[in-house]
């Protein structure tokens, strides 16, 4: 899940359930419970939903036999987060629900898309969102018969794609339009999304695609430029990110970037020390030699100074320790630009414990503002990990602005504190109860 709010404040952990087994880890410890069906991703987002979590993420990879190799065939099962998300929007109330989608793989056209994602727009009513990424990788389009198109042409083809498909979402009439890669006569798309179009997303670390996030995505996947090490990754993300943001502002568009820390949490520092040595011990280093040599012969530009060995545990950046020191490293994120977090856990059933001691050490923390874990009406301290902002004149007793919302402001929503883009609202600097924010 994914919480973005106004600087300076803290952010509120992201959950990604796996579709895939084992987790995100290329190690085999029996005793983690980590599942690719979809009952096991259907309770885990029940789950995240009930302790305040934002978003659901369904990471899309084509694979061949034996995955990327080892024992444990990594990655080998995976269910398709397209159709996942869109039965997760059955299931759930709030979650906002995102589905990565190769975008150039097949005869995907602008109009599949914008037919598609509208009717999971509707299904899940408002709450879906696309990942939408070209494809690093050499291997994954010689499976619907085609060959990797060169890097910044992949970007290029997405600028035409998402173009038309919001075109057509927008649009009252039909389009006929003639591109350098997609054709269309007389298309037209209805129903509409219900708030505009579907949340727009993509991931990123390129020039090729930081121009493209800047002209059409809302929230971006950020890598950290310095690999796994989150010493590091502080470090180097300021720049980074201020980069990104910069030029999505000089198009007079505001993103917002999540980044993906893989956790390793115990009580003391040394358990959570012991315990990582532990998945590093029993890696298989088979599927980690596959899974390192499947980046290598790609060309994703986000991931050049991550090794192999960061590969392992997984995620972007790594926060081991106890519940006071990964507090700490998230609200150091936040600070170098990182508006979200997207968490990954070895095992991701252990999450309960984890929120609630984990969000009541931020709360507590000085300067994430007067709150203890009882303020929300949601109960769970996992919805207070975000700095609130406080309207000026917000009648006493009334709940801070949420950092997330997700639905209509005509809801009757109590403290009607929307601020709205085309599809979502997000908080920003409180400048008035009825500021409007066009993104």
């Amino acid at each position: 899940m994914t919480c973005l709010s106004a600087k300076p404040s803290l952010i509120r952990p992201t959950e990604r359930p796996p579709s895939k087994r084992p987790s995100w880890a290329l190690c085999h410890l029996k005793a983690c419970s980590t599942s690719w069906e979809f009952d096991y991703n259907a309770a885990l987002a029940l789950r995240a939903e009930e302790l305040g979590f934002d978003l659901v993420f369904g990471l899309s990879e084509w694979v061949r036999a034996g995955g990327y190799g080892g024992k444990i065939r990594f990655r080998e099962d995976s269910i398709d987060p397209f159709m996942t998300v869109t039965a997760l929007a059955v299931l759930t109330k709030r979650l906002l629900l995102l589905s990565t989608i190769h975008i150039l793989y097949g005869p995907w056209h602008p109009m599949h898309l914008a037919r598609f994602a509208a009717t999971a727009d509707h299904i899940s009513k408002g709450r879906f969102g696309i990942n939408v990424v070209t494809g690093f990788s050499p291997a994954e389009p010689l499976m619907f018969g085609m060959r990797r198109q060169e890097h910044d042409l992949r970007y290029e083809m997405a600028d035409e794609f998402m173009s038309i498909a919001k075109r057509l979402w927008q649009s009252e009439h039909n389009f006929t339009y003639e591109g350098q890669f997609w054709r269309l006569e007389d298309a037209f798309v209805r129903p509409k999304p219900r708030y505009g179009r579907p949340i727009l997303v993509s991931a990123t670390g390129s020039p090729a695609g930081f121009s493209y996030a800047a002209r059409h995505s809302d929230l971006a996947f950020i890598t950290s430029p310095a690999g796994a090490n989150v010493e590091r990754a502080v470090e180097a993300l300021p720049a980074h990110t201020a980069k990104l943001k910069a030029e999505a502002l000089s198009l007079g568009r505001n993103i917002r970037t999540i980044i993906n820390p893989m956790i390793v949490c115990r009580e003391t520092e040394a358990e959570a020390r012991a315990y990582y040595d532990e998945i590093i011990r029993v890696a298989d280093t088979e599927a980690a030699a596959g899974y390192a040599n499947h980046f290598k012969s790609g060309d994703s530009k986000a991931w050049n100074n991550h090794v192999p060995l960061e590969r392992i545990l997984g995620g972007n950046v790594h926060l081991i320790g106890s519940p006071e020191q990964v507090a700490d490293w998230f609200i150091a994120l936040n600070k170098a630009g990182c508006d979200g977090m997207q968490i990954s856990f070895y095992d991701f059933a252990k999450i309960s414990n984890f929120s609630a001691k984990l969000c009541y050490r931020c709360c507590s923390k000085p300067g994430s503002g007067d709150k203890s874990p009882d303020m929300h009406s949601q109960a769970h301290p996992c919805f207070l990990l975000e700095k609130t902002w406080r309207l000026e004149g917000l009648p006493p007793g009334k709940a801070p602005i949420r950092a997330l919302h997700v639905g209509d402001p005509s809801s009757g929503d109590a403290e009607k504190v929307w601020f709205e883009g085309p599809r979502f609202w997000l908080e920003r600097d409180p400048v008035g109860e009825d500021a409007v924010v066009q993104m």
